[in-house]
């Protein structure tokens, strides 16, 4: 498992700031899928089959969210084994495993948030509906 860089004790931000930064980098992206199926729904409206639509919109939510957890972990698990092959071979390509890691949590949260603004914009509307 990935553990965070090589600092002393005492020169790691705390606990609190990790965490913030971390709820900041997944909650912005989730915000961001929110806000792109609730509009993708709404011109579904429009255009007729929103039942589908909302299907759709989750379905491709969870492919992203899938995707974005799989990569994640790839990148926790393999990390360090990538770095150090590039480095062997020369490939200068700026590669990490924590901008690696930092990718594929945003596309996470953006999967969870287009899941979540599916389910919101569905329940919203069947629930006005009814």
């Amino acid at each position: 498992m990935s553990t965070a860089p090589d600092l002393p004790a005492d020169e790691r931000p705390p606990l609190t700031e990790q965490a913030s930064v971390r709820l900041h980098l997944v909650g912005t992206a989730l915000v961001a899928g929110v806000a792109v199926v609730t509009v993708a729904l709404v011109g579904a409206t429009l255009l007729g089959d929103l039942t589908a639509a909302i299907d759709t919109a989750f379905a491709l939510g969870s492919l992203v969210f899938g995707f974005g957890l799989l990569g994640w972990s790839s990148a926790v698990a393999l990390g360090r084994g990538i770095e150090a092959m590039q480095e062997h071979l020369d490939t200068h390509t700026g590669w990490t495993e924590p901008d690696a890691r930092r990718a594929m949590a945003r596309i996470l949260g953006f999967g969870l948030g287009v899941m979540a603004g599916a389910t919101l914009v569905g329940s919203f509307v069947y629930g006005s509906v009814l």
